[in-house]
């Protein structure tokens, strides 16, 4: 380690975090292990700030800085004329907020898709123009913003490509998760064969259909057929080696909104695996009831399903029929799961939704080698904050895997929190 880094990590430590006050998170109620963990906001009102999902690279390549979106509302729907700004806060600079940018193409659980270029300073996100979607790439040390001709999902660990899909499809199949402003042109079609997953080369800016709708609708579900049901695609993520990435196929039984009627029910979700250039789908998890994932390694896939009659986190050898319990006991409940960049990939971090009348989300650690859980704080979640407009905690690991980053209401409004988790992990 740098002595600058050094002085860095010891300024946060000693200089700036506090234990909570009495509005602050919560650590009542946790069991005999809880470790109370350091927590400080390190944004401020009166606009509101948060980032979003919980697998996309939030720190920079120093740990530094901190990207973060910001809004002057809460409460509702955003709409097409609704922009939000993008920037970073500056840990090393008393948690200076400087914008660099903004997007007209976002929602309150992912964003506008703003991640760090992989391999590089630069930053991305999301962006409307007329009625496309675009991807805007930034480099804070020039200035420069670039701009791709299509939107993004999720980056390559070596920052060569992104993988993405249609967030008009989205929004019009579950809104909240797409992005209002465009019409889906596919509207009227159950699984279309010209849309779907993309591949985009961030350099040249060239986008490739590699997996359509059709492709993932004329795979049966536990025998049934699937070409009455309305498809789409959501939660891409490319592997750690780049050479696969999974995608959720998703479907209900109703028309898409955008024709004025209701979806009816919910929605069946499955999971695959895909090479990047679209060949060699594998149904990795085909209960119906994948939810949130995370690569451990290129081989296995972290998810919280149904196997066995059972609801929990299982680890699944991509492809193969090798499955297998994670934390039966001490992850039960369904919660937005990394993890930490550390040797052997032994922390798991993770969170849960709103628990009892008191709505407290908790943040915790697991460790996978000696099956133990440690609960590092627990935020209140005004009821209000329900269904679309809700905040997770949705937590994001430092590059060293020593600190968290979280969204919370708990303080009046959407904010990030900053914990420190070396008391547990080490440094």
């Amino acid at each position: 380690m740098t002595p600058d880094r050094r002085t860095f990590l010891g300024t946060l430590a000693a200089g700036l975090f506090v234990r909570p006050s009495f509005a602050g998170p919560s650590f009542a109620g946790l069991g005999d292990s809880w470790a109370g963990v350091p927590v400080r906001r390190i944004t401020s009102g009166p606009k509101f700030h948060w980032f979003g999902y919980y697998d996309k690279l939030q720190f920079g390549p120093d740990d530094r800085l901190v990207l973060s979106n910001e809004v002057g509302f809460e409460g509702r729907s955003p709409t097409a004329d609704d922009a939000i700004a993008v920037g970073h806060v500056d840990l090393g600079d008393g948690d200076r907020w400087t914008p660099v940018g903004a997007s007209n193409a976002w929602g309150w659980q992912q964003g506008c898709m703003l991640q760090w270029r992989p391999e590089s300073g630069q930053l991305l996100w999301n962006d409307r123009e007329a009625d496309r979607f675009v991807c805007r790439l930034h480099d804070p040390a020039t200035g420069d913003t670039q701009t791709i001709d299509d939107a993004v999902y999720t980056v390559d660990p070596a920052g060569r490509f992104a993988m993405t899909t249609d967030f008009q499809r989205i929004q019009n199949m579950r809104p909240g998760y797409g992005y209002a402003g465009v019409r889906d042109a596919y509207e009227d079609v159950k699984a279309p064969a010209d849309s779907g997953v993309r591949r985009v080369d961030l350099s040249t800016g060239r986008s490739e259909l590699v997996f359509s709708y059709a492709d993932a609708a004329a795979i049966p579900h536990d025998g049934t057929d699937l070409s009455t049901k309305w498809h789409y695609f959501n939660h891409l993520l490319v592997s750690p080696d780049s050479r696969r990435f999974i995608v959720l196929h998703r479907w209900r039984d109703r028309p898409a909104r955008a024709r004025g009627q209701s979806f009816g029910g919910g929605f069946t979700t499955r999971m695959f695996t895909v090479d990047v250039d679209g060949t060699d789908p594998y149904l990795l998890d085909p209960s119906g009831f994948t939810s949130h994932f995370i690569w451990r390694d290129p081989e296995h896939v972290c998810a919280w399903s149904k196997y066995g009659g059972r609801q929990r986190f299982f680890l699944y050898r991509d492809r193969t029929g090798e499955v297998t319990p994670v934390g039966p006991e001490l992850m039960p409940r369904n919660g937005h799961n990394t993890y930490l960049n550390r040797d052997g990939a032994d922390w798991i971090l993770n969170d849960t939704y709103p628990v009892g009348d008191e709505r407290l989300q908790r943040l915790y650690l697991y460790h996978t080698s000696t099956d133990s859980r440690t609960d590092l704080a627990a935020f209140h979640e005004p009821p209000e904050y329900r269904g679309e407009v809700r905040c997770d905690l949705h937590p994001r690991g430092n590059r060293a895997g020593t600190f968290a980053c979280v969204d919370s209401t708990h303080e009046g409004g959407r904010q990030m929190y900053l914990a420190d988790l070396r008391g547990v992990v080490g440094t």
